[in-house]
């Protein structure tokens, strides 16, 4: 069915054979909206329009994600659902229903019938109706479905539909996250099982959709009452006995207010079925309808991978076993959603995002000053492709970090260590060593983890490097912001401690995000190439030992080094006078061009040979073969080796003393 079912159908008993298996129902209206403002508000966000100027960012990840649902799901039966127009049966309940909700953006109206569209190409039913919601639908659909056996899963964040949720019958998911959402989910957020949300609801109310609610109870307050009484009547019953006398008056006298938005907020599942359950069967693509449309939308790059996947996916199954493919890895020009994470029920958020997924990126942020380790500055988190935030955790206060927000190292270090340790969450980072070297100074022990520069490592040895600048470029086409761009260089350089909110974000999430990236083109590649049980066996197993041991470090006298670095000096100076009294006068040993004239012009030795630059070679292999014909090159040789020792390890090593620790530690 490609035209949105309009006329009330009478579903027929289905076929044993034909009873869905999955359905998914995605919030059209919803998702439209959510991505288009998601957008807006990102002032980097690329602003995608065709090259006759028609505006498509909203066609394009409408797109992309039915493109994401009908190939990676088992979804044997998919809808998108809309609202038919802006009312409904509820404005005639209360005329002031939705009355708060704003015009629509004049380059996001264009792009409707281009949603509606989009869904047609790939051959996924429509459906809406006029008087009821998309969301009244979604709960009609959802029940049919559950009654022939069907699991249900609602694309959709609204939380209006979280009173569907019903464990192992109907989940939700975030299509903008994929993030699932079930009965945990919902009592986190309303404090309430699904079926008393709509009664915390009524109470609370819901400014987005002007449902009055009761004024000053907020979602808190509503679940205590409801945990307590059982339901809205109930409540209502005995609201007289409420102790606080606010929340008493306010229950007394907004009675008719909170029965009015119970009413609201309840779905309507038993809405006449515009078309039955059947025409939203799962259809292969068509690419003489669907091609057309990515051509006139522009949409290449979706257009490019469907043809590859429908190229590589057309002749039959090879027989036997067959070699790991590499998987397509979306690209960086898709849009990207990188976020500032200052308060803790954000990270929250992220934390919970990332155990649902079972894995995240990270990318722990050092801010370096001279003379001591790395600060523990922030951490960027990032759950799927495109979709990273980061957590600023040193910055200094000044106006330069204007997110501020209410987040303090301590606390968010110990709201993270459980996740950073949970054995059911892998944990992704370039560059392993260095972030447990990193957060085990926070009492952090990284675990488990799997590393792209090791994996890199493994593949590519040292034909390439491996920091994820280099690796990024190679393997994703992707140019990363480099470093020297955000924190400058020489006299200009400065900590990271000290970026604004915008390019900490930036630079961190990216290489959060292109981490998630490699690492599941790389994990492709060790498997393929036959490489992983070396990765997984020798190379990962070496990190915490190593770590270890570069973190205990090495104890350096510090009083030791000074009087080497003394006795290196004065035995150089020695040296120094000795070789030009030799000479004859005073030259520049350190110098090769005046060593070389010394040697074999001044003092006549055989064998120089001048090179390129017309300088004799100067080097240890020729002053050995001078030494026996005169002192100065055997001289020579030793003042080079006790330079070496005084600014290579006397010297050097004094300068790398660690501030607190009072040890050397190697990296």
């Amino acid at each position: 069915m490609n035209d949105i079912a309009t006329a009330v159908a009478v579903e027929p008993p289905p076929a044993p054979s034909s009873l869905p298996h999955h359905v998914f129902l995605i919030d059209g209206s919803g998702f439209i909206f959510r991505a288009y403002f998601a957008r807006a508000k990102d002032p980097k966000a690329e602003r995608f329009r065709t090259t006759r100027g028609v505006p498509t960012e909203v066609v394009m990840i409408f797109s992309n994600m039915l493109d994401k649902y009908l190939r990676e799901t088992d979804a044997d039966h998919i809808a998108v659902i809309f609202d038919a127009s802006g009312r409904s049966f509820r404005n005639e309940m209360y005329s002031e229903y939705k009355a708060n909700r704003r015009e629509m953006p004049d380059d996001l109206a264009p792009q409707l019938e281009h949603v509606r569209r989009a869904a047609e190409a790939f051959g996924v039913c429509q459906i809406e109706m006029e008087n009821f919601e998309a969301d009244d639908l979604i709960a009609t659909y959802a029940r049919h479905a559950v009654e022939t056996g069907a699991k249900v899963t609602i694309l959709s964040s609204d939380k209006d539909m979280m009173q569907l949720v019903s464990d192992g019958r109907v989940m939700m998911r975030d299509p903008m996250t994929d993030r699932p959402i079930g009965e945990a989910e919902v009592r986190e957020k309303f404090g309430v099982g699904p079926d008393k949300v709509i009664e915390v609801q009524a109470l609370c109310g819901d400014s987005t959709d002007n449902v009055p609610g009761v004024p000053g109870i907020g979602v808190k307050t509503a679940a205590e009452l409801i945990n307590s009484y059982g339901d809205l009547e109930t409540l209502l019953a005995h609201a007289h006995e409420i102790k606080q006398p606010k929340r008493r008056e306010a229950l007394i006298e907004n009675e008719a207010k909170a029965r009015l938005s119970k009413e609201l907020v309840k779905l309507d599942d038993d809405v006449p079925l515009p078309c039955p359950l059947s025409d939203l069967r799962v259809a292969p693509y068509d690419p003489e309808k669907l091609f057309p449309f990515l051509d006139e939308m522009e949409l290449r790059a979706l257009k490019s991978r469907i043809e590859k996947r429908l190229a590589i996916t057309a002749p039959a199954a090879p027989v036997g076993p067959t070699e790991p493919v590499i998987p397509e890895i979306p690209s960086f020009s898709m849009p990207r959603t990188y976020a500032v994470v200052d308060t803790m029920e954000g990270l929250d958020h992220w934390i919970e995002a990332a155990e649902q997924a079972g894995h995240v990126a990270l990318w722990p942020a050092p801010s370096l000053v001279a003379g001591t380790r790395p600060e523990f500055c922030g951490l960027a988190l990032a759950v799927s492709p495109g979709l990273a935030a980061y957590v600023p955790l040193g910055h200094r206060p000044t106006e330069l970090f204007e997110s501020g927000g209410g987040l303090s190292r301590e606390d968010a270090v110990a709201r993270l260590k459980p996740l950073l340790e949970h054995p059911g969450v892998l944990k992704i980072v370039h560059d392993a060593k260095g972030a447990a070297h990193l957060l085990r100074r926070y009492g952090i022990a990284l675990f488990p983890y799997d590393c792209t520069m090791l994996m890199s490592y493994v593949l590519d040895g040292g034909q390439f490097d491996h920091t994820i600048e280099e690796v990024a470029l190679r393997a994703l086409e992707h140019e990363l912001v480099p470093q020297k761009e955000i924190l400058g260089t020489g006299k200009n350089l400065i900590c990271f401690a000290e970026l604004t909110s915008a390019a900490a974000r930036d630079f961190a999430a990216e290489r959060a995000d292109a981490a998630l990236r490699l690492h599941t083109l790389l994990k492709a590649r060790l498997l393929r190439e036959h490489m992983n049980a070396f990765y997984e066996t020798i190379e990962r197993p070496l990190v915490p030992a190593v770590s270890a041991m570069e973190d205990a470090g090495i104890k350096v006298d510090r009083a030791a080094l000074a009087e080497l670095s003394q006795d290196f000096a004065r035995r150089i100076a020695d040296l120094e006078q000795t070789i030009w009294r030799d000479v004859g006068h005073e030259f520049n040993i350190g110098s090769p061009k005046q060593l070389g004239d010394v040697l074999f012009e001044k003092l006549q030795l055989p064998g120089g040979k001048k090179g390129k630059t017309g300088a004799y070679g100067t080097d240890a292999s020729i002053l050995e073969q001078l030494s026996p014909l005169h002192p100065v090159p055997a001289r020579v040789l030793e003042w080079r080796q006790l330079t070496k020792l005084k600014s290579t390890y006397a010297d050097a090593l004094d300068d790398n003393i660690d501030g607190h620790t009072g040890r050397v530690h190697t990296s």
